[in-house]
């Protein structure tokens, strides 16, 4: 027994030690707010997808780094705007230059919102259910009557990619990389297709239920865009990495090929391409699907899952989360 009590204290002595070690203290620190992940090997893309631009699949490596715990919230990004004055892509009128077809009313400050069809209304054409809506930006998510207030703790939307990228810089902080984000999403369930496991479920994440665009049956106890937290974290302690919004990554958008394989931290560098919109030339990843995909459309509340969005662009369910690096 005495022999026990003496191993057991010699145990506690090591943890002491290093747990007041400075060295790693320091690798062990994230901001408040954030989860750190700590580095490692593993398998980007999904080779049994039916998404192409998810096939392709490599062996990456990536360094430990830090990550949001939740979206950034409206809330912090008034914080953002009251501190920096910051105008947002969606606030500010369509070039002239830009859009030189375009009338002075129709080049009024707005961006995209979803409306779904109304009812009774049973086909409609493809992305129809997407609006121009004047007056419609983060801080008027449906329009210039709709408002924030009392949704402080709600994913910041209407986000443009340099949006994410000014608030980035005001924090201290970046945008994730694709690789980091795909990393982090499955909470460190190894291959698993979902961030809980291998079975859709409703009660995971904020998604949309029923036959997309037409009705919703709520499974899920939301309608729309859900306070941040409310569904279960991953393994990893992040919530909302799928569903809920899409998040901006730093990555430009392309297919999958080898380039990236075996390497470590990769960037999606270069000239972006889509063969979905060949005509677009400048196009981010984004990751983690929303409260709009459904298992009959989009369906991409999944780690590997991801679609290319024009950097100019803020919607009713764009928003971000940010990381830390660790190393530069």
């Amino acid at each position: 027994m005495r022999s026990l009590i003496l191993l057991l204290i010699q145990v506690v002595a090591l943890i002491l030690l290093f747990s007041n070690s400075p060295a790693l203290a320091a690798v062990n620190t994230c901001p408040p707010g954030m989860v750190m992940i700590s580095g490692g090997t593993f398998k980007m893309g999904a080779d049994d997808s039916g998404f192409e631009e998810e096939r392709g699949a490599e062996n990456v490596t990536v360094s430990s780094f830090c990550i949001d715990k939740y979206e950034v919230t409206n809330a912090q990004f008034t914080e953002f705007i009251n501190a920096t004055n910051y105008v947002t892509v969606a606030e500010r009128p369509l070039s002239k230059e830009q859009f030189p077809d375009l009338s002075d009313e129709e080049r009024l400050p707005g961006s995209l919102v979803f409306q779904m069809p109304k009812p009774g209304v049973k086909q409609v054409q493809l992305l129809s259910w997407w609006h121009w809506t004047p007056g419609a930006n983060w801080r008027h998510p449906f329009g210039s009557d709709s408002t924030i207030v009392g949704k402080e703790n709600y994913p910041v939307v209407h986000i443009a990619y340099e949006d994410a990228l000014a608030y980035a810089q005001w924090a201290g902080k970046s945008l994730p990389t694709e690789a980091q984000w795909e990393y982090a999403a499955p909470g460190g369930l190894d291959g698993a297709t979902y961030t809980w496991g291998n079975q859709y479920s409703a009660k995971k994440a904020n998604t949309w239920q029923g036959i997309f665009p037409f009705f919703n049956t709520k499974a899920d106890g939301y309608m729309g865009i859900a306070p941040v937290g409310s569904f279960p974290a991953n393994g990893y302690g992040l919530y909302d990495i799928t569903g809920n919004v899409w998040e901006w990554t730093g990555d430009w958008f392309g297919l999958r090929d080898d380039k990236n394989a075996h390497s470590v931290n990769p960037i999606g560098h270069g000239k972006s391409f889509d063969p979905k919109k060949p005509t677009e030339i400048a196009l981010h990843v984004i990751k983690g699907g929303s409260y709009l995909c459904a298992p009959n459309y989009c369906s991409r509340y999944r780690p590997a899952a991801r679609e290319s969005q024009s950097p100019d662009t803020g919607t009713t369910h764009i928003g971000f989360r940010l990381v830390k690096n660790l190393q530069d």
